[in-house]
């Protein structure tokens, strides 16, 4: 990760500046994106948005938990649009060709909210804290980073983010030159990691009929709670 830099202090006038832009980023609202673009090839190919856990599809669970942390938020999908369009936000297919990957949803968001911080989460993370957009936004602007990730106290979990509006170009050029991995993108961008241990089903997600099962246990447990 490039390490967060400091504020120059032998030039005034570009301390000054750099004030003025951090003053303006505070200013910033947040978009989220749920990436539901992927082709779920775990599941038999079925669409992980619209699968059920406990009687509510995946997506509105994820919707429903980080919705009250942001201004707005998309569904980025490249299938069912009309299906995910009952839940009353807004459905944008990839901006790219060829099912890209998460970071095609990223971008697509980018340039959908222009002007807007972007929270990218997947759709069948439905533990995901529901102040990690706000947490992740404290830590951007505090190290006047270009992205904020989330990690485990461990790993960085890369499709848990925050990016500035500024990276919409670097990610589109990144993207066309034929790139795909996350982190070789976060590593060109001064990224600030952000733990959110000791939270262990933060990051938990669903890639099996096993998993979901495992995921609907969970869920019991925390609503007896």
């Amino acid at each position: 990760m490039v390490s967060a830099p400091t504020t120059p202090t032998s030039d005034i006038a570009s301390a000054a500046d750099s004030t003025r832009d951090k003053k303006n980023d505070l200013t910033l609202p947040i978009a989220a994106v749920i990436l539901s673009g992927g082709l779920a090839r775990r599941m038999d190919g079925q669409d992980k948005g619209l699968i059920e856990l406990s009687g509510r599809t995946l997506v509105e669970r994820v919707l429903q938990r980080v919705q009250p942390s942001v201004s707005t938020v998309i569904i980025n999908a490249n299938r069912n649009v009309e299906a995910y369009g009952r839940y009353g936000v807004a459905v944008v297919p990839d901006s790219l060709e060829g099912h890209l990957g998460p970071l095609a949803g990223l971008l697509t968001a980018l340039q959908y909210y222009d002007g807007h911080l972007v929270f990218m989460c997947p759709c069948d993370s439905p533990f995901v804290p529901a102040d990690m957009p706000l947490v992740l936004q404290t830590a951007l602007m505090r190290h006047d980073a270009d992205i904020a990730v989330a990690t485990d106290g461990e790993r960085m979990q890369p499709v848990f983010c925050l990016v500035h509006p500024r990276m919409t170009s670097s990610l589109q050029s990144f993207l066309t030159a034929g790139e795909r991995k996350i982190d070789r993108w976060f590593a060109q961008a001064n990224t600030v990691e952000v733990s959110f241990a000791p939270d262990t089903d933060a990051f938990r997600n669903i890639n099996t009929r096993e998993e979901l099962r495992e995921a609907e246990r969970l869920l019991a447990e925390k609503t007896s709670i």
